[in-house]
């Protein structure tokens, strides 16, 4: 202990004796009050800079929680916006589907749908209707002999009397599309001398059937004619490819200013064959 030190605790030590506190306090007792406030000093200091990082905490704990505040208040917002947004779709979405349970597409006219289904009433052998796409569909093995384009006597009757309705004023704002069909069986020798594949033999009864069509004073110009052949079958075709109900010519009612390569008829790629300007004589289906 140094003699400055020695010399202020003696000083001390005289004052207190002067002071008349009931005797001296000793050297000893002395320098133990002086360590004890030393070490309270020091344990204050402690504690002290313990509170500033104690305050430094809640600061900067304050701090996250107002950056939380703002996130989850960001969050609040971006979750009202998109609730926002996920009702506007669900009532878009609502009114679609009112609006699509409202339309007919591809129906036609009410005229016109009773006319063709009683058409199909009086020849329900012959002829099948399906009013959701304005089409008829004639069955090939009652309209047509085996492997031939050419109409039968029988199946005319049922042809003339779709002539009639689609002379009606009503009928007469919608185009014909006469496309006719076969099932995958092969074209015998004898019947491929007229027709060498089944997509031509089904062009050409679709071509026989305008031209009974065009007997009764329907127009050229209202009428398409085209063939898919056995590649749009209806129900999967026998091993032998006999499938009657593949073999059909099918006529869709379809708006004037349809658009038939993007509308709902078929737009075939096929051969599209017209007796208007008929092919090599081999394939003509009228010799």
């Amino acid at each position: 202990m140094n003699s400055r030190l020695r010399a202020g605790r003696t000083i001390t030590l005289l004052a207190l004796c002067a002071g008349g506190l009931g005797g001296c306090v000793s050297q000893g007792e002395y320098d133990a009050l002086f360590d004890n406030n030393r070490s309270l000093t020091n344990r204050n200091q402690e504690l002290l800079a313990q509170l500033e990082e104690c305050n430094q905490s809640v600061a900067s704990l304050r701090g996250s929680q107002t950056g939380a505040d703002d996130l989850m208040g960001r969050q609040q917002s971006e979750n009202s916006t998109l609730r926002s947004q996920l009702t506007q779709a669900r009532n878009t979405i609502n009114d679609l589907e009112s609006r699509l349970g409202s339309m007919e597409l591809g129906q036609i006219d009410p005229t016109t749908d009773r006319a063709l289904a009683r058409l199909a009433a009086k020849f329900p052998r012959q002829i099948q209707y399906d009013p959701d796409r304005g089409m008829l569909r004639f069955a090939s093995d009652l309209t047509f002999g085996s492997g031939s384009d050419v109409v039968r006597d029988e199946a005319k009757a049922s042809i003339a009397a779709l002539g009639e309705v689609l002379r009606t004023p009503e009928a007469q704002a919608y185009d014909v599309v006469i496309v006719g069909h076969t099932d995958s069986a092969k074209p015998s020798a004898g019947t491929q001398q007229r027709h060498p594949t089944n997509t031509h033999l089904s062009a050409h009864r679709a071509i026989s059937v305008k031209n009974e069509l065009r007997g009764m004073g329907i127009p050229a110009e209202k009428m398409q004619v085209a063939g898919w052949g056995e590649y749009r079958p209806i129900v999967a075709n026998a091993p032998d490819g006999n499938t009657p109900q593949n073999r059909r010519v099918e006529i869709f009612l379809v708006s004037s200013d349809f658009n038939f390569v993007g509308g709902g008829a078929p737009a075939p790629t096929t051969v599209n064959v017209d007796s208007d300007n008929p092919p090599a004589s081999a394939f003509d289906p009228t010799k």
